[in-house]
């Protein structure tokens, strides 16, 4: 394997909560409002320092979507999803956007967000992980 090329972000980030690897800007979060198994997930129009890995059909809360797991390209851990494709046109506003797990980053300020022991497990995308 070859050496890993890891962008440094500026600005309030959000980080790899096992790495510390930069992983998106405060600024460009579109929404705070999705669910993924473990509670909270962020939307963001864009991420960097992540590898996206195969592409699948799921249902979601907001219906059928092909998406990509992301991992964190530093340590490998899987930090969230790739909207690649919504079928519902409602939803479209998603391709292209990538979704970051709350409980796997910590903040601007270098918190951490626990799962909530009330969070939905079937899943969820405002939305699914």
């Amino acid at each position: 394997m070859g050496r890993v090329f890891v962008v440094t972000l500026e600005g309030k980030i959000y980080s790899c909560k096992y790495c510390k690897t930069h992983l998106a800007l405060c600024e460009d979060i579109v929404s705070k409002s999705f669910q993924c198994r473990h509670g909270k997930a962020y939307l963001f129009n864009k991420v960097a320092n992540v590898t996206v890995g195969t592409t699948e059909e799921r249902m979601m809360m907001t219906g059928l979507h092909i998406v990509a797991d992301i991992f964190c390209v530093s340590c490998g851990s899987i930090v969230g999803w790739k909207y690649e494709t919504a079928h519902d046109k409602n939803q479209k506003y998603k391709e292209g956007k990538s979704v970051l797990e709350r409980y796997k980053i910590s903040g601007p300020d270098g918190n951490y967000y626990w799962a909530s022991h009330e969070a939905h497990i079937g899943g969820s995308d405002a939305d699914d992980a």
